[in-house]
């Protein structure tokens, strides 16, 4: 399995609990949010959609903080967490192509209260540069050459101490998104995600990733279709993914009540 980061020294974490991690932390957060300072890997378990002796190992390689017959104390599990997922700080992040989506990711506070603050916003299109999305005016795609030039960057700079975007968000239509990845890897841009429909190129010390929606629909249709295919309550429609419910409480109480077993 391949492994990736490190949370306490000489530990490396697998990939696939590297994915964990996000969920277990939106679970804590809104655990917090509920009013509650403890939890267990049962309780992160039953709302994450496995098994808590997952949880407890995908933890532990975070370092031993839990306490048995007691859990975890969430605040700092929330603090853990961050630290292992590297959002303890702030990452810059330019996102090329200002449409709908650029636009809506761009706004978004998810990006914001994660650590990530969007410094730039580049797009083609005359009738948009100088338009106002959240906390960046659009500019020129041409631009993208003085990405390390700009003010907002002053402050953060990536790892190595540069001042370059360390991730760079593409959101053009597909014909665009290979031109971009290797405009964004020529100015020193390492990691780049990337929401056109669209497999890219780039060198092997930069990190892609790939937010394909109409792939996560495929997804959802093939377990609708298997569900429907062998009828209620088939072992297929038992064992659809749980992970939907991760995140969508409509507020924090909700979790809370699920948490401690209110109706």
């Amino acid at each position: 399995m391949p492994q990736v980061g490190s949370g306490s020294p000489g530990r490396r974490i697998p990939e696939a609990t590297v994915e964990r991690l996000p969920v277990y932390q939106r679970i804590v957060v809104e655990l917090l949010r509920a009013g509650m300072a403890t939890v267990s890997s049962e309780q992160l378990a039953g709302l994450a959609g496995v098994n808590a002796a997952m949880v407890r190992k995908d933890l532990s390689l975070l370092g031993s903080f839990g306490t048995r017959g007691t859990g975890y104390d969430a605040a700092y599990l929330a603090s853990q967490i961050d630290r292992a997922l590297g959002v303890d700080r702030e990452w810059p992040v330019a996102v090329v192509g200002a449409g709908n989506l650029g636009r809506a990711l761009v706004n978004s506070e998810g990006f914001s209260s994660r650590g990530f603050r969007v410094v730039a916003l580049y797009d083609i299109d005359p009738g948009v540069i100088g338009d106002p999305v959240g906390p960046v005016v659009v500019r020129p795609l041409d631009d993208l050459e003085d990405l390390a030039d700009l003010d907002d960057l002053a402050d953060i700079g990536d790892v190595s101490g540069e001042p370059v975007p360390a991730i760079g968000v593409i959101t053009t239509p597909s014909s665009a998104a290979q031109e971009v990845a290797d405009r964004l890897v020529g100015v020193g841009v390492r990691s780049i995600l990337n929401f056109a429909p669209r497999v890219l190129v780039v060198p092997p010390h930069v990190l892609l990733r790939y937010v394909d929606l109409s792939i996560e629909l495929q997804v959802m249709s093939f377990y609708l279709s298997q569900a429907e295919r062998h009828g209620p309550g088939s072992i297929v429609e038992r064992e659809l993914p749980v992970l939907h419910s991760v995140g969508l409480t409509p507020t924090a109480e909700g979790v809370g009540d699920q948490v401690l077993g209110a109706p």
